[in-house]
């Protein structure tokens, strides 16, 4: 199972330098829940991956089943999920159940990511039996295995978001300024194909 694409927050201009139009949503569920309170989490500048728990065992995957991992953060995520007390905290923890956890590489030789140190994982979703876990869990999870969790910027609505974005504020992770922010509606949402409801705000896009 890969990690769905996440839209913009505003339709992108057809021509021209194919700038954000501020204040045409992206879709009609975005226009609908604009006025209602999400959660918004650091967006960071890495690669995405999956810890997959089938189970019985654990692997490593990137964005899609054929993405390589770079080296130097296959061996990071062995430190972190491997060996035979990973196995054990994932077995008491999930049993025999499937398991995904989302998350990003980020750091040293990943994308930009220099300004966040050296290489490391951040968790950011997980998918367990066919349900998404809400964020108490997540964090419940984090702290089993002692990983990072992407930290929440703001809960609010999504013009204040875009109003916090806009303000160029700093990193939480970094000391530079933020990426962006992923917001999810706080109640749990899909649209009618079945994709949960989230969006992304990028800094360089205002």
């Amino acid at each position: 199972m890969e990690y769905q694409k996440i839209p913009n927050i505003f339709k992108r201009e057809e021509f021209g330098e194919n700038k954000l139009i501020v204040g045409q949503y992206s879709s009609k569920e975005l226009m609908y829940l604009k006025d209602n309170i999400w959660e918004f989490t650091e967006k960071v500048d890495g690669t995405n991956i999956r810890v997959i728990w089938d189970g019985y065992r654990v692997s490593f995957k990137g964005r899609t089943d054929k993405a390589e991992i770079p080296k130097h953060l296959h061996a990071r995520l062995e430190e972190l999920f491997s060996g035979e007390t990973k196995e054990e905290i994932f077995e008491q923890t999930f049993g025999n159940k499937e398991v995904i956890l989302f998350g990003e590489g980020f750091g040293e030789k990943i994308q930009k990511g220099e300004a966040y140190g050296k290489i490391d994982f951040i968790l950011f979703d997980v998918f367990i039996d066919g349900y998404w876990l809400e964020r108490a869990n997540i964090e419940g999870i984090a702290e089993k295995f002692e990983i990072k969790i992407v930290p929440v910027i703001i809960y609010g609505t999504l013009p204040q978001a875009v109003a916090l974005i806009e303000s160029k504020p700093m990193s939480l992770l970094k000391g530079e300024t933020l990426e962006g922010v992923v917001g999810r509606p706080i109640i749990q949402m899909f649209n009618r194909n079945g994709e949960r409801i989230i969006v992304k705000i990028k800094c360089r896009d205002f």
